[in-house]
């Protein structure tokens, strides 16, 4: 087998891609290099059909400890990190006032 019949389309940027990206809000800053964030989701109700918001609150890894209760921030999924981390946070978009 030449090497020219290997498939070379190893690129990790699909891998990369395929992982859930979330907006939220900082709520807890109180742990050492990790952040809770609350992500709210419009939801609709099996059979009432009727619009609810349901958050829920991530534990995201913030390796500088630079955000702030307050700050609206993009997480992303990673490996797992503790036994409730699994999201990291890749930026801040709004810092609290």
């Amino acid at each position: 087998m030449a090497e020219s019949d290997i498939p070379q389309d190893t690129d990790q940027s699909n891998e990369r891609s395929s992982r859930k990206v979330r907006e939220g809000i900082v709520v807890s800053t109180k742990m050492d290099k990790t952040a809770v964030v609350a992500v709210t989701d419009r939801v609709r109700h099996r059979r009432y059909r009727k619009t609810m918001q349901r958050t829920t609150r991530l534990h995201a890894h913030d390796e500088t400890n630079d955000v702030n209760e307050g700050d609206r921030v993009r997480v992303a999924e990673t490996r797992p990190l503790s036994k409730n981390k699994r999201w990291r946070i890749v930026e801040v978009l709004e810092r609290a006032r």
